[in-house]
């Protein structure tokens, strides 16, 4: 085969593939309110248009009041729907029906490995956001948890894109079958705090299509998602609001998104770039999509005809939302029970137990006495931090749980044992001199040694301490990402020494996030991780200590021995220095924003420019493949039974690209309770002709068993999810090899195995 030919092939090759493509774009229901959207547009003027591109108060944006169209309303999602704020400041309102049930935070909704329950957290969401008269949820948060230090770690769902794209397709239809359009973000790539509104994530391509987009690709392709929000930082040199690539290319002619795109708050740098590329609003103001974008429109740098395309796609969402009076919103509390239920669901199925040398479920029936020590036992976690809270009717923390639950078959003790608010050198600090600032560190130690004393005293007269430590949602908080994943406030000398006095620990840890466990992990007889779980936290956590219900969640993330092991530490590429300050935090305290100070410092000077040579290997991915130790790996957890795995088999043993991989083997539960299993199934390429991770989860099922029942369990695999992104191509492509087909009970507790061949 001659140049020509081998040129002549290449293309061919090149638009097939492409029109292939083209025929699979998702067509979204969006599109059947066009024809009517064509004679709504008409009947416009340009400033109306202009209008509607920007935000008209802090969370709304202008319809036409003219032509009956609606303002948009949109509200702080994604665990509870934020409280009623002034038009134009962040000050609350001050009524009373605003008070919203507090779901558990995405990591706790992860770790229940249920679609369904995504689903019905969705729905449930949605039902309170109609009550207040919204439009749009922003939520659900679904970047990958790259950094184990990530601010809103506890925010976003898994380290895994199959995982957080199976529960974000549940979310968004839950949501918007009850009519509200959510809001998926932070798109793309949002996977740091420190910086955000500065930093420049440097990331191939099949890095980005094969792990950071696919959540997002599967809740606008399988759930119609309504609305996307941009994400604060650069992907590949662009802002994210003006990032033609993702934005148009990738989004809405690669997807078929035909919704809106709205920016995060004070998230936009420019006009013609960001309406160009396929922005829609400019939130929360108008400093470039208000009277600068008019200009350019009326100058010639921007034809109508883009300006009539962005319009389009928000009257899209508009027509499909209908809107909720203003009389008629706010009118009872929206919390009801029914979506509280919901919240105890998902946290009952979320808690992960890491360890039980037996002690768990509590025996009660010598009555014994508990001392419940740490100061987490009775935070509450629906605020705190930067970023959205909920006010929440009530939040039922551990210790009220546990008292709730246990009546009087148990005496129960309680002492703080340590203070969670961390000495800060904070405003109120300013005018202090240093003689007074080291009073107050002094006293603060006099404090710390006070509540050691009384835990231990406690800890010595009790059969048992249950040690309620972890984090909170200061700790872990939207702007600022940790500086290291150890247990603050001295939780690990504090535990270390209540052993001394006392064996029989049970530990519980309430984070969001994975915390270093090097410590608790071998002092307690029991370790388990409650999450932020919402307003009945504290009643599901007491029914799994009881065994009232059996722990069901697993890992939605890697628990690391040492943070230095984790991918993106490991390879030096984070942090990439001292962090800034945040572009959300300045918006709130009025201050000006500096985040375009980026855009002066030069190309490999910039601290603000986040490498992910790591490409694929992120979370399970990268410890597999490098044989990196972990202290509990993804999909982990354990039950209060026990279960066997066998019989795996498949229908043929090749297969094609339009196939789906069936597999189905024997589940018995043998232990003498109830209990869910989680099983999973990941993949292992044998003789690939590009290179891969070890192993990645491509199915899973959680799977509920009486004691000694038998199920045959079914997992789907289409070969069509087993492509990868060719770079030089720029389609999906099929690897034929030689398939391992790995199912187990975690990343690293594989049972069953068996070879099949892709051809």
């Amino acid at each position: 085969m001659n140049t020509i030919e081998k040129l002549f092939a290449y293309l061919t090759l090149f638009f097939l593939m492409a029109a292939c493509s083209q025929d699979d774009v998702h067509r979204s229901a969006l599109l059947q309110y066009d024809e009517q959207i064509d004679e709504i547009i008409a009947r416009m003027t340009l400033e109306e248009k202009v209008n509607m591109l920007h935000g008209k108060h802090l969370f709304s944006s202008a319809g036409v009041e003219r032509l009956g169209i609606a303002d948009m309303k949109y509200t702080d999602g994604p665990f509870g729907i934020r409280e009623e704020l002034h038009s134009d400041s962040w000050q609350p309102l001050g009524i009373e029906n605003d008070r919203a049930t507090f779901f558990p935070t995405g990591s706790a909704l992860a770790a229940t490995w249920s679609p369904e329950l995504a689903c019905e957290y969705g729905k449930a969401m949605a039902i309170e956001a109609r009550l207040r008269g919204k439009d749009m949820v922003l939520g659900p948060s679904i970047n990958i948890q790259r950094i184990p230090t990530g601010g809103r770690t506890y925010e976003y769902l898994s380290e895994d894109p199959f995982l957080s794209a199976r529960l974000s397709v549940g979310y968004t239809k839950g949501m918007q079958d009850q009519g509200v359009a959510a809001c998926l973000k932070h798109y793309a790539l949002n996977n740091q705090e420190n910086n955000r509104g500065r930093v420049n994530v440097v990331v191939g391509e099949r890095a980005m299509h094969e792990i950071y987009l696919p959540p997002f690709r599967a809740a606008v392709e399988e759930a119609d998602a309504f609305g996307v929000m941009s994400a604060y930082n650069k992907v590949n040199g662009w802002w994210c609001a003006e990032n033609e690539i993702l934005l148009t290319q990738i989004l809405r002619n690669d997807w078929g998104f035909a919704g809106m795109v709205i920016s995060d708050w004070g998230g936009t740098h420019s006009t013609v770039e960001s309406v160009e590329s396929g922005l829609n609003v400019e939130m929360p103001g108008k400093k470039y999509m208000g009277e600068a974008l008019l200009d350019s429109v009326k100058a010639g740098v921007v034809s109508e005809e883009v300006i009539d395309r962005r319009v389009r796609e928000i009257l899209r969402v508009r027509m499909a939302i209908q809107p909720i009076p203003e009389d008629e919103a706010n009118r009872e509390v929206a919390s009801q029970p029914a979506q509280q239920k919901v919240a105890y669901d998902v946290a009952a199925r979320s808690i992960v137990l890491l360890k039980n040398d037996g002690i768990l479920p509590l025996a009660l029936d010598r009555r014994p006495v508990i001392a419940v020590i740490g100061d987490n036992a009775t935070q509450t976690m629906a605020k705190g931090g930067i970023g959205a809270g909920v006010k929440t009717p009530y939040e039922v923390a551990p210790l009220d749980g546990l008292k709730n639950k246990v009546a009087d078959r148990a005496e129960i003790v309680y002492a703080r044992g340590y203070q969670s608010a961390p000495f800060r050198f904070g405003r109120r600090f300013w005018n202090k001199t240093a003689e007074e600032l080291e009073e107050m560190r002094k006293e603060q130690e006099r404090a710390a040694l006070d509540l050691k004393k009384e835990a231990l005293e406690v800890a010595a007269k009790a059969d048992i301490v249950l040690f309620i430590g972890g984090n909170n949602r200061t700790v872990e908080s939207e702007g600022f990402d940790r500086r290291d994943i150890f247990l603050p406030s001295g939780q690990d000398e504090l535990v270390r020494s209540i052993a001394e006095v006392n064996p029989n620990i049970v530990t519980v840890l309430v984070s969001g996030a994975p915390n270093d466990l090097n410590v608790v992990q071998p002092l307690s007889k029991a370790l388990l991780l409650s999450w932020f779980n919402g307003s009945e936290g504290g009643n599901a956590m007491a029914d799994v200590l009881l065994g009232n219900s059996s722990p069901g969640g697993r890992l939605p993330f890697t628990l690391p021995m040492k943070l230095d092991d984790s991918p993106a530490y490991a390879l030096g590429n984070y942090p990439q220095g001292e962090q800034g300050s945040d572009i959300f935090a300045n918006l709130v305290a009025g201050k000006k924003d500096d985040s375009r100070k980026a855009d002066t410092i030069k190309p490999g000077n910039d601290p603000n420019t986040a490498i992910y040579s790591e490409e694929s290997l992120v979370g399970y991915r990268w410890f597999d493949t490098k044989n990196v130790p972990v202290m509990y790996p993804f999909g982990y957890g354990l039950t209060y039974a026990s279960f066997e795995y066998s019989d795996l088999t498949t229908k043929k043993n090749k297969f094609g690209k339009n196939d789906v991989i069936s597999l189905t083997f024997d589940l018995e539960n043998t232990g003498n309770m109830p209990a869910d299993e989680v099983v999973q199934a990941y993949v292992h390429r044998v003789n690939p002709s590009v290179e891969w991770p070890y192993k990645e989860l491509k199915a899973f099922s959680r799977v509920t068993l009486q004691p000694g029942e038998r199920k045959n369990v079914s997992l789907d695999i289409p070969v069509k999810s087993l492509m990868y992104w060719n770079e030089s191509l720029q389609v999906w492509a099929h690897d034929p090899c030689t398939l391992e087909l790995f199912v187990g009970a975690s990343a690293g507790d594989i049972r069953l195995k068996k070879e099949v061949i892709l051809r």
